[in-house]
């Protein structure tokens, strides 16, 4: 691990970098080292105000046990925030704060285990059920991320650390809340694009759907505005839920412009990823979000991925195209295929043209 002395003196490779957390706590410098600088200039770009103002608030109780007109109401509410945001808060629902806070307070201990206990789970492809690393993809990424990272996949098959104490106990009670959670939204959300109530898990293959819980660990960053914790993506799968330990750093994409986004506690953050968008051809929005650092206070998001089985063929649903002005904008192929694309780099987009290309590479 390179000393504060070598960090000034000699450049660091990557490859000699274990993780971000070490890299901080082996160091006292002021700068941070180059392979961390992440161009373009963030700060730059323009910043609309807060966004908690802005963002849609779901209560999910009335989809549960709301009167008809409530019901209605709110599933108009939720197509809205779909098709203009692109992501919503809910509110309401079962995952306890209590848990909540087990659960980053669990992935703290992971992330504070010795280096070496950490390598145990060390992964590189997207497909291996437990992954521990930094933010690092060399087929993909010319700087470092300024994250640690804990991936597991939780369902069909649930896959977890055996350390920290408790941790796999805490880690399946909280995942599974969310699903449920999740299951009461993608029945609202099929209803909202006028289809069958079941439309969407069906056609997802949802009850063996790969959900992926993950957490990402940003240390405090001596330089935060050179660095970058995630830069602009979009998520795979139906639908994420998001939490933090209430440090923010979450920004949004609407209309061009940054929004920050600060989860209050005992909400979740829901946004659309990719292939509700390519289920709805287009009408739903996957959205762009990264994560910013800062040079105060450590944080740490945890987000639950929530997709379609691997093997199914998720393509836009019938009901929702035509021959004419409403043809099909996405490619079809499975949910596997899909993330072993976009991990080597070779999904260029998730529309038809750009698809054929990636695949004929």
């Amino acid at each position: 691990m390179a000393s504060a002395m070598s960090m000034k003196a000699s450049p660091v490779h990557p490859s000699k970098i274990t993780t971000v957390k070490a890299l901080v706590e082996s160091t006292s410098s002021s700068s941070i080292p180059s392979f961390y600088n992440f161009t373009p200039y963030l700060r730059d770009e323009p910043i609309a105000s807060d966004a908690e103002d802005s963002v849609p608030i779901i209560d999910i109780t009335l989809l549960v046990s709301g009167t008809p007109e409530e019901q209605s109401q709110i599933i108009h509410q939720l197509s809205k925030a779909c098709s203009d945001w692109g992501c919503f808060m809910v509110i309401n629902h079962d995952v306890t704060e209590s848990l909540t806070k087990a659960m980053i307070a669990s992935f703290q201990e992971f992330f504070d285990l010795p280096e070496e206990e950490k390598k145990e789970y060390q992964g590189n492809h997207v497909m291996d059920p437990i992954r521990c690393g930094t933010g690092f993809n060399p087929s993909m990424d010319k700087a470092n991320y300024w994250r640690d990272f804990l991936k597991c996949f939780a369902h069909p098959e649930f896959h977890t650390p055996n350390k920290p104490a408790r941790f796999s106990e805490i880690a399946r009670e909280f995942s599974k809340r969310n699903r449920e959670v999740v299951i009461i939204l993608l029945k609202a959300i099929s209803k909202s694009l006028g289809l069958e109530e079941s439309y969407v898990a069906k056609a997802a293959n949802f009850e063996l759907g790969l959900q992926l819980l993950a957490a990402n660990y940003y240390p405090t960053c001596p330089e935060p505005e050179k660095a970058i914790g995630i830069p602009a993506h979009y998520d795979h799968g139906l639908l994420t839920t998001l939490v933090n330990n209430g440090v923010s750093g979450l920004q949004v994409k609407h209309n061009e412009k940054w929004f920050n986004v600060n989860i209050p506690a005992n909400v979740l953050f829901v946004q659309v990823a990719d292939h509700l968008e390519i289920l709805s051809n287009g009408k739903y929005k996957s959205i762009a979000h990264r994560a910013l650092v800062n040079n105060k206070a450590t944080r740490m998001s945890i987000a639950l991925a929530h997709g379609p089985s691997l093997d199914t063929v998720m393509r836009p649903a019938l009901e929702l195209v035509d021959n004419e002005s409403n043809q099909p904008a996405y490619v079809e192929m499975t949910y596997r295929e899909f993330l072993e694309l976009q991990q080597t780099g070779r999904l260029r987009s998730k529309f038809q043209s750009d698809i054929e290309q990636s695949r004929a590479v």
